[in-house]
C-alpha cells in the first residue's frame, strides 16, 4: 500500500524563488506538450501522448532548456500529461462525450522525483537539479511520519497559497496475530451521510457506530459566512475589467487563497479522523467486508438552492477514497453498491415505509424502532455481493457507539464558540475589588462554613451568600 502525506517547507528567501522556478520550468514542459500537440492537431497528424515518444522529444530539446529543472523532474510532467490523455480517450470511448482531452496552460506544475533521485533524512531534502546547478536543500516544517527507509517518492507543489512536499511512502498491509484479523466473512453496512459521515451497523444487528460530522458542517457554515463578509468589504476595492489589480488588492486575494486552504485542511483533516473512526471499529469487531452504500447519484437530482450548496460541500468521493484507502491497509474489502430505498425501508421486516423527518425511525408494519441511518446501514449490508447472513435486528437496536469527526475544529469545545469570532459584551455592575477572607460564621447566616462571599456563585444548586 502506497500513503502520502503533505508537509509544509520552512525556506528562506531565495530558497522559495528557487522552489517556484522548478514548478513554473514544469509549467514550460507541459506547455511545450500542448503547444506541440496543436501544432499536429492542425496537420491533422497523431498526437505526441505515449510517454516514451514525450521522452525522446525531451532529449532532443537539450540540456539547461527549463532552467533549473532536471531531467527526472521533466519527465514527471510528461507521465502525468500521458496518463490523463489515456484517461481522457478511455472514457470518451466508452461514450462519455464530453470528457475533453488536457488542452489547458498552468503556470505551476508539480514536479515529482522518484526514489534514488533525492535525499531525505527526518527533516531535510535534498531536491536535485540540472546539471551544473547547485543543489536545492529545504528543511520540512515536522519530521516524516513513517520510516525513511519506505519513502518512494517526493512531489514538490504549491497548493492551498503554500509551498509543501507530498512524501509518498510504501507500506505492508497490516499484520494481525493469530484469531486477531478481520474475517471475510463479517460484514458490516455503511451508510453515507452529512449530519453523520458514517452510520456502520453489523450484518446481525448486534454491534453498531454512529460517528457525528456536525463539527464539519459547522465549519462548512461559518467559513461560508466568513467568505461573505471578506467577499462584501473587499468588492470595493476589486479592480475593474481591464484594470491591473492594485498590490493591496494582490494581498486580499493572497489573504483568501490561506483561508480557503486552512479550511480545506481542516475538513479533510476531519474525514480523516472519521474514517479512522470506522476502520479501527471494524478491526476491533473483526468485520472483513465493509458494504458501501454508493449515494453519488444524488448529485444529479436538483434539490433547491439550499441542499444543492449542502450536497455540493459533502465531497463524496473524498469520503469513500479515504475510507477505501484506510481499509486496504488495515486488510478489510469494501464494496460499493446503491443504496437507493435503504433510508425509506424497515430492515426488520423489509417494508416501504415513509421516510421521517428526524433521526429516529419507527415501522408502522412491526416493531422495529432505532436510528434510521443506522436501519439505512443494515439493509446496505444485506446488499453484499455474494450474499450475507443476516438476521433482523432487535427492537432496541443492539449496543450503539457514538464518536466524533473534527475535534480539532473550532467551536467543538466547552463553549462551542468559534474563537475566530470576539465574545459579546456583558454590562456588569462593577468589580468586585479585592478578594478579602470570608466573614466568620454568624447565627442564622446561608452561606455553608468556609464560604467566600467575593466568588460569583452562577452554577444552579449553590447556595449565594446575602448580607443581613
Amino acid at each position: 500500500m502506497h500513503r502520502t502525506a503533505r508537509i509544509g517547507l520552512r525556506i528562506t528567501r531565495a530558497q522559495r524563488q528557487r522552489c517556484f522556478g522548478l514548478l513554473r520550468s514544469a509549467g514550460d514542459v507541459w506547455a511545450c506538450v500542448l503547444e506541440i500537440n496543436a501544432w499536429r492537431r492542425r496537420r491533422r497528424d497523431k498526437p505526441a501522448a505515449g510517454y516514451q515518444e514525450l521522452c525522446r522529444l525531451l532529449a532532443q530539446s537539450g540540456p539547461g532548456t527549463f532552467g533549473e529543472l532536471d531531467t527526472t523532474g521533466a519527465r514527471s510532467v510528461l507521465r502525468r500529461y500521458s496518463d490523463a490523455w489515456f484517461s481522457a480517450a478511455a472514457r470518451r470511448k466508452a461514450g462519455h462525450v464530453e470528457v475533453r482531452f488536457p488542452r489547458r496552460r498552468r503556470g505551476l506544475m508539480p514536479v515529482r522525483w522518484h526514489h534514488g533521485t533525492f535525499t531525505v533524512t527526518v527533516r531535510v531534502l535534498r531536491i536535485p537539479t540540472a546539471r551544473g546547478c547547485p543543489p536545492l536543500t529545504v528543511r520540512l516544517d515536522r519530521p516524516i511520519p513513517y520510516p525513511a527507509d519506505t519513502v518512494r517518492s517526493v512531489t514538490l507543489l504549491f497548493a492551498d497559497g503554500r509551498l509543501s512536499v507530498d512524501i509518498t511512502v510504501e507500506l505492508p498491509v497490516t499484520a494481525y496475530s493469530a484469531g486477531q484479523e478481520p474475517d471475510p466473512r463479517r460484514v458490516a453496512g455503511v451508510d453515507l451521510g452529512i449530519i453523520h459521515p458514517f452510520a456502520v451497523a453489523t450484518a446481525g444487528g448486534g454491534h453498531s457506530l454512529l460517528v457525528s460530522g456536525r463539527a464539519i458542517r459547522a465549519e462548512h457554515r461559518m467559513h461560508l459566512a466568513d467568505t461573505k463578509g471578506r467577499r462584501r468589504a473587499a468588492a470595493a476595492r476589486a479592480p475593474g475589467k481591464g484594470q491591473r489589480g492594485s498590490r493591496r488588492w494582490r494581498k486580499t486575494r493572497r489573504r483568501a487563497r490561506l483561508v480557503e486552504g486552512r479550511h480545506r485542511r481542516r475538513v479533510r483533516q476531519a474525514l480523516h479522523e472519521a474514517a479512522k473512526t470506522v476502520v479501527s471499529w471494524a478491526v476491533h469487531q473483526r468485520i472483513g467486508t465493509l458494504t458501501v452504500g454508493d449515494p453519488r447519484g444524488v448529485l444529479d437530482l436538483p434539490a433547491g438552492r439550499r441542499h444543492n450548496l449542502r450536497l455540493r460541500q459533502w465531497q463524496i468521493g473524498r469520503t469513500l477514497q479515504i475510507l477505501q484507502d484506510k481499509a486496504a491497509l488495515a486488510g478489510i474489502r469494501v464494496h460499493l453498491v446503491d443504496e437507493r430505498g435503504t433510508s425509506s425501508t424497515c430492515p426488520a421486516c423489509q417494508k416501504r415505509i415513509s421516510q421521517p423527518r428526524g433521526r429516529n425511525m419507527t415501522c408502522p408494519h412491526c416493531a422495529f424502532a432505532g436510528h434510521r441511518d443506522l436501519a439505512a446501514a443494515y439493509t446496505i449490508a444485506g446488499r453484499t455481493p455474494g450474499g450475507a447472513t443476516t438476521t433482523p435486528p432487535a427492537a432496541s437496536g443492539g449496543v450503539v457507539t457514538h464518536r466524533r469527526a473534527g475535534r480539532h475544529l473550532p467551536g467543538v469545545a466547552r463553549a462551542r464558540r468559534d474563537p475566530r469570532r470576539r465574545p459579546p459584551r456583558t454590562v456588569t455592575a462593577g468589580s468586585v475589588g479585592r478578594r478579602r477572607p470570608a466573614p466568620p460564621t454568624l447565627v442564622g447566616s446561608r452561606s455553608p462554613k468556609g464560604e467566600d462571599p467575593q466568588l460569583s456563585r452562577g452554577t444552579p444548586g449553590e447556595r449565594s451568600w446575602t448580607p443581613h
